[in-house]
């Protein structure tokens, strides 16, 4: 008979679709554990919020159950190097999604933003200014610019557009 291991699992495969708790609620609960640990999702569900959700969990990599098991055997030693597998139309889903978000340049400068994460963060223009270090006059200074710059005039406009991601 063999001796247990003490030794952490490196890989585990995880489905979507299980009884009680899904595969995906079950990643953060999982790495909690196991941080080090990859998680293969390894399933029959190829819808993009599926595989989203599940690579924002934590998943490494997520394979189709519709892969040939060579090409899945394959994915798990590209994993157990330190990479990462997606089954090739997997890989389209998510190359898809990235190609149609396009690449906002912001308007502001880097000191901008860094401003309107203060301000969306709920510092005062004195605790800005702190952390910043940069004086209060300076802070209302920039502040002003931002306002211009995006043709709003207050600070619920900045955090709408902040949130909205317009910024």
């Amino acid at each position: 008979m063999a001796k247990p291991s003490n030794e952490s699992p490196q890989i585990l495969l995880l489905d979507v679709g299980l009884p009680g708790l899904s595969g995906i609620e079950g990643i953060p609960l999982i790495k909690e554990k196991y941080p080090e640990i990859d998680i293969v999702m390894l399933t029959t569900y190829e819808e993009d919020d599926m595989i989203f959700k599940a690579l924002c969990a934590g998943a490494t990599s997520y394979i189709s159950k519709r892969t040939p098991l060579i090409k899945i055997m394959e994915g798990l030693q590209i994993v157990a190097n330190g990479g990462s597998y997606m089954s090739p139309s997997i890989a389209k889903k998510v190359i898809r999604f990235f190609n149609k978000a396009p690449i906002k340049k912001s308007p502001l400068t880097s000191r901008q933003q860094e401003i309107v994460k203060h301000i969306v963060d709920g510092l005062t223009y004195n605790k800005i200014a702190e952390v910043c270090f940069i004086s209060v006059n300076t802070v209302r200074t920039h502040i002003k610019k931002i306002y211009a710059e995006l043709e709003i005039h207050g600070k619920t406009e900045l955090v709408q557009k902040f949130m909205n991601g317009e910024i």
